[in-house]
């Protein structure tokens, strides 16, 4: 396909869902910039989206808990490409919960992943989004972040914790012309769900991947993944506290 100029820029991008987002984008010919932990990971997907039609491809090496050194990255990866008009932050890991219940030091470890990590990638974004007046910051959440469960509210705070500093920095950036697109994907289909029972809510990470595209092409500032996520989460936000603290979910 004719490149468009597209310039996007995926982190954690070996995830499914990423993964799955940045192949429509390679399909536009657009140029990308992906990170993954390893520089194997990295360079796995780099390939495949050269294949599907990217006009450019690089692939950079990031582990969003080490926090100076994500810095760095983003800023090599923004001068490289002279900016980018798309940003997805996708990096996270789902907790083992009975673990983090156990081991404190689990439960931060976990939080460090999938929420300061991520705090500490989006604050140079946002700066060099906000600076630009242009722009889409678009960041991977999780239906598990609009209420606290027992079976996983270390991930669930994370989540929840994501979910309102996006918030804050939707409202901050709104004048500045930058769009802040919260996704929150709820049962797909992936490596990280792998040891799941996989019941009728369940989706493809395809499927997952190409509605985040959509999402963040018409600028949406929440989007639930599938849709119908939102009518299930409104429901289950609805439920009294005194009556959810007795169920077993």
């Amino acid at each position: 396909m004719r490149p468009d100029g597209l310039r996007v820029l995926v982190v954690g991008a070996s995830s499914a869902i990423a993964t799955e987002t940045a192949r429509a984008y390679a399909e536009r010919g657009a140029r990308l910039v992906v990170t993954a932990r390893t520089p194997e990971r990295g360079e796995a997907v780099a390939a495949d989206l050269r294949v599907r039609g990217a006009a450019e491809v690089r692939a950079l090496t990031l582990d969003v808990t080490d926090h100076a050194g994500g810095t760095a990255v983003i800023d090599q990866a923004w001068t490289a490409f002279g900016g980018f008009d798309v940003a997805l932050l996708a990096a996270g890991v789902l907790p083992d919960q009975l673990r983090c219940e156990a081991d404190g030091a689990a439960a931060v470890a976990a939080l460090d992943v999938n929420l300061v990590g991520i705090v500490a990638l989006l604050t140079p974004l946002a700066n060099r989004f906000g600076a630009a007046g242009r722009g889409c910051i678009a960041v991977i959440g999780s239906v598990a972040g609009d209420r606290g469960r027992q079976s996983n509210y270390v991930y669930g705070a994370a989540k929840g914790g994501l979910d309102r500093f996006l918030q804050g920095l939707r409202n901050r950036l709104h004048r500045s012309g930058v769009a802040v697109v919260t996704l929150k994907p709820g049962f797909v289909d992936t490596p990280m769900t792998s040891a799941m029972d996989q019941g009728p809510l369940f989706v493809s990470a395809r499927r997952a991947g190409r509605a985040v595209y959509r999402a963040i092409e018409r600028r949406r500032d929440v989007a639930y993944v599938p849709w119908f996520w939102r009518p299930i989460m409104l429901v289950v936000r609805a439920i009294p506290e005194r009556v959810f603290k007795r169920l077993r979910l």
